[in-house]
């Protein structure tokens, strides 16, 4: 698995457990390096401050444009990997937007429901075709 994408389910996983426990995201990675003596790919704090910075815009994308879906209904994984799709697609430039998009359906195919995929791929494709009239 590339470093990205290794980078992008970990950031992941911490947004998901500061989402379920209630607390800052950077608490969690900060709790996860010391405790466990971990190393952690700089991507990850990349993203998650990414993430944490435009929560709001981004939950407001997601809300208009996840037909039929509120983000309370939303399986918890399929929200931190929409999240983490939106912040790359619209914030970081570096990252194609097919990439992101891709990465984000990748990263619930492993880890949420069997519909999750289609999911999460139809509505960064909306954001992605939406992207020039967003900014």
């Amino acid at each position: 698995m590339a470093k990205r994408s290794k980078a992008r389910q970990r950031a992941l996983e911490i947004l998901f457990e500061a989402e379920q426990r209630g607390i800052n995201p950077l608490q969690v990675l900060t709790t996860r390096v010391e405790k466990a003596d971990m190393v952690v790919n700089e991507y990850v704090r990349t993203l998650i401050d990414g993430v944490t910075e435009h929560r709001e815009e981004i939950d407001e994308l997601l809300a208009t444009y996840a037909r039929g879906w509120t983000l309370d209904r939303m399986p918890p994984v399929d929200l931190m990997a929409l999240r983490i799709g939106t912040w790359e697609l619209l914030h970081n430039e570096e990252i194609p937007d097919s990439v992101a998009v891709s990465e984000a359906v990748t990263l619930v195919r492993k880890l949420s429901t069997d519909e999750s995929p289609g999911f999460v791929n139809g509505v960064l494709g909306r954001l992605q075709k939406l992207k020039p009239t967003l900014g």
